[in-house]
Parts: C-alpha cells; sequence; structure tokens
C-alpha cells in the first residue's frame, strides 16, 4: 500500500530549505501543480485501507506478496543481509519543506508545533504496544493505556491503534502527531481536520495516557493544531511549549493520511517563518535565527568541496554524485545545545522528519 501511494520529495527535509540555500534546485513541476494533483488524485483512488489497518496491527501478510517485489530488490542491488524490513517501513506520512506559500494558506491549512524527537509509528495490538521507526525496524515493544496496548485492555483482535508519533527520549513521551486507526476504525481516508478532532476528543476518554505508570511506562500526549492566519501564527511562535521546538508541521485540511513524502504537508523551522510566509511578527525565542542556520550553509559548500576532491582522486561513487549533482549531509536539523560536546563540534539532526 505505501509503495503505491508514496511519491519522490524533491522538497525533502533532509536538504537544506531551496529558498534559503546557496544552489539552486532543479526544474520541475511547482509544489502548487502537485498539492491540486494530489487532491484530485485521492478524491478518485479508494484503496483498501481496512485490510491494511488489520495487516499491521495483526503482522499478517498472508497473500499479499507482490511479484514487484523481487523486481525491486534487483533494482535496489542490496545485499540479502543487509534488507530493511518491508512491512513496516515507510508507513508515515512525510513532508517537503514549505517553499510555494499557498494562497489558501489561512483558510484551507493548519499548523502543528512539533518538540524534538524521532518519528515513530506506534501500533498497539494484541496486548502489547510496538514502536518503529520510519524504516520499519522495531524499536521497543511494551504495554500501554492505549486501546490494544496491553493485556487488560483488548480482549478483542479488532481493538488496535495505529499512531504516528514523535518520541522524545528525555521526556520518555510519544507526542501524538497524527491517528491512522483507533480502535479498529480506520481513518487513513478522511481529510486532516476529522483527523485531528477525532484524535483529540478519543485521547481525552483514555485515563491515564499521559501519566507514567507500570502499565503506562511511557506518556502518550496529543500534539495541538492551530490556524494559519497571520495573527494565530504571531501567537504560536510567542508561545511557551512544554517542549523543545523543533518546527512547525503544516497540514493542508483536505488531505488523506498517505504513507511517503507528500507537497500537502509543510515543514518550516520556527525562525523561517517570517521570512518564507512574508509575515512581520515581533522576536521572540522560537523566531530568533540561530547560529547554525549559518553553519547549515558553510556544511554543504564543505560538502560539495569534499565530495569534488574525492570524485578528482577517482572514488566512484563520489564521481557519480558530482556528475549528477547531488548530495547529502547527515547533519541537517536542529544541532544539540552548543554548550554540550557534540554541538561544539557539529549539527546533530535531532528529528527524522
Amino acid at each position: 500500500l505505501a509503495a503505491g501511494v508514496a511519491l519522490a520529495a524533491p522538497n525533502s527535509p533532509a536538504a537544506p530549505h531551496p529558498r534559503l540555500a546557496a544552489y539552486k534546485a532543479r526544474g520541475g513541476p511547482g509544489q502548487v501543480e502537485r498539492r491540486q494533483r494530489l487532491l484530485l488524485l485521492q478524491r478518485e483512488r479508494r484503496l483498501d485501507y481496512v485490510n491494511h489497518a488489520r495487516r499491521l496491527a495483526e503482522d499478517d501478510w498472508t497473500g499479499v506478496e507482490s511479484e514487484g517485489e523481487d523486481a525491486e530488490e534487483e533494482e535496489m542491488d542490496v545485499d540479502a543481509g543487509k534488507k530493511l524490513p518491508k512491512r513496516y517501513a515507510n508507513q508515515l506520512m512525510l513532508s517537503e519543506w514549505l517553499v510555494d506559500v499557498p494562497l489558501d494558506l489561512e483558510q484551507e491549512w493548519v499548523v502543528v508545533v512539533c518538540p524534538v524527537g524521532k518519528r515513530a509509528l506506534v501500533v498497539a495490538s494484541r496486548g502489547i504496544t510496538a514502536a518503529y521507526t520510519k524504516s520499519g525496524f522495531c524499536v521497543n515493544r511494551f504495554p500501554s493505556l492505549l486501546p490494544g496496548g496491553n493485556r487488560h485492555n483488548s480482549t478483542s483482535e479488532k481493538v488496535y491503534c495505529i499512531l504516528d508519533c514523535i518520541y522524545n527520549e528525555a521526556k520518555q513521551t510519544y507526542y501524538i502527531l497524527d491517528v491512522m486507526c483507533w480502535r479498529g476504525h480506520p481513518v487513513y481516508d478522511c481529510q486532516t481536520d476529522f483527523r485531528f478532532f477525532w484524535l483529540f476528543s478519543k485521547i481525552q476518554e483514555e485515563e491515564g495516557l499521559g501519566e507514567k505508570s507500570r502499565i503506562n511506562p511511557f506518556k502518550f500526549v496529543g500534539l495541538r493544531n492551530f490556524s494559519c492566519s497571520s495573527d494565530s501564527l504571531c501567537k504560536v511562535l510567542a508561545m511557551d511549549f512544554p517542549f523543545e521546538v523543533d518546527g512547525l508541521l503544516f497540514y493542508h485540511k483536505q488531505t488523506h493520511y498517505t504513507p511517503g513524502s507528500t507537497p500537502l504537508v509543510g515543514w518550516l523551522r520556527p525562525y523561517m517563518v517570517p521570512e518564507i510566509l512574508g509575515l512581520t511578527m515581533p522576536t521572540t525565542v522560537l523566531t530568533v535565527k540561530p547560529d547554525y542556520a549559518g553553519h547549515q550553509l558553510q556544511q554543504i559548500i564543505e560538502s560539495k568541496k569534499s565530495k569534488k576532491l574525492a570524485a578528482e582522486k577517482g572514488h566512484a561513487s563520489s564521481a557519480a554524485a558530482a556528475r549528477n549533482g547531488h548530495y547529502e549531509l547527515e547533519h541537517l536539523s536542529t544541532p544539540q545545545p552548543a554548550n554540550s560536546p557534540e554541538g561544539q563540534d557539529e549539527a546533530v539532526s535531532q528529528m527524522e522528519n
């Protein structure tokens, strides 16, 4: 299912924001055009999300082997021992940099302030809760007070939850970003504004979910969403949050939950908001341009120089990268605090977005 709907991400947050980068991005369909195409496509396409959610919850993939998988493996040319787990990989809806600001931003978009952390696919089913990385690795299994998440509240196999979360290790908290399924009811093909409303109401019904306990060793806390009006954004960026802020995710109200990168979800660092959105707002802790913003640009330049030098020395992989203009940096997200040993040496990515 994920492979069928995931799209390439020309504005991936793994690279610098195109409008703030030192190089010119390749031409191609703009975000506005791709947003319109995706909104039309999701109205026409009806995928079997009921069975997809059930398979994720029960880890039952009987009869879903596709002929295309073998071809994909041949194209990828990976060692058998290094293959990533497929079933739970690429199940999260990921963002692009917000490059082309939507004309209907105030009317048709909402924003979620995200804490520093790592994205996690959380599946609560059959009396256990499992957390997976976006690459599909199971990194933890534990009981929780999510429906289906512990042996006391999973009397029926149909009671299970699938959530899109951000895990903050320091606070031992899973911040719930979005919901794909709750108590066995999939909401993949529901619009964002309904999913957020439904998630908020359901979280309120689960007593103790936001507190640590023996049966709920990690907190589960819902993230608020806000209007994208100028006044609202100014207020949001002046707020005090109970976590370290990593960035802002902008969701189109009509988008369905679609695994893979999509221009219908945009990502900005807080300090980028005034410049990218063209807003005048007072200086706050969140809008102050951090030191690492300039450091990222220096990283890009140094990376390009080192790869060009490596290519001249005959390294095949580096030569290929130099020819097609692609390059990747490991650290292009929020760095460690400047006073930490790690922060003094490099900017460390804290959020897998």
